[in-house]
C-alpha cells in the first residue's frame, strides 16, 4: 500500500510521486507493504524534527523505516517550503528536485544512509541514476502517447 497526502494548499504531482517510487522499490528489489508519504510546509518538518530529532529547524525530509530486508514499510516527511527553496539554490526545476528528495527519501525506507561521505556519496548517485531513468521511461511513454 502506497499513500500520499498532502497537508498543504500547494499542488503536488501524486501519479508522478508514486511512479517514481514504484521504480525505485522495483529496481532496488523490493516490494511495498506500506509507505506513507507526506508533503507538508516547514512548520510541520521542523516540528518533527524537533520533537523527534532534537534539531529546530526545517529540513527537506525526514524518513522513518519499520523494515528492513526487501519488503519496505515505513513513513517519510517532506517540507515543499525546503523543495522549493533548495531548487531555487541549485537551479534545478522545482518538481524535478521534489522527485530527488522523494527517492533519497526511498532511499532511505530501503536502507541507504548518508550520514557518512561514502554513504551520501552512493545516495546522490543513485538519486542523479534514478531521476535520468525516470526522465528515460516518462519521455518515452510521452513519445508512445503521441505515436498513438
Amino acid at each position: 500500500m502506497l499513500q500520499i497526502h498532502n497537508t498543504t494548499k500547494k499542488e503536488i504531482p501524486e501519479q508522478l510521486i508514486e511512479r517514481v517510487l514504484r521504480l525505485v522499490m522495483e529496481a532496488e528489489g523490493c516490494t511495498v507493504e506500506s509507505i506513507v508519504g507526506v508533503y507538508c510546509g516547514n512548520k510541520m518538518i521542523q516540528r518533527i524534527n524537533r520533537e523527534f530529532l532534537g534539531h529546530d529547524y526545517p529540513t527537506d525530509t525526514i524518513t522513518y523505516p519499520y523494515s528492513t530486508g526487501s519488503v519496505v514499510d515505513g513513513e517519510f516527511y517532506i517540507s515543499l517550503d525546503v523543495v522549493k527553496e533548495n531548487a531555487a539554490r541549485f537551479a534545478v526545476d522545482v518538481q524535478q528536485e521534489l522527485l530527488r528528495v522523494t527517492i533519497h527519501s526511498a532511499l532511505h525506507l530501503i536502507g541507504y544512509d548518508d550520514q557518512s561521505p561514502g554513504g551520501r556519496t552512493v545516495m546522490e548517485e543513485k538519486e542523479a541514476f534514478y531521476l535520468n531513468r525516470f526522465a528515460e521511461l516518462t519521455s518515452s511513454s510521452s513519445t508512445n502517447e503521441e505515436q498513438q
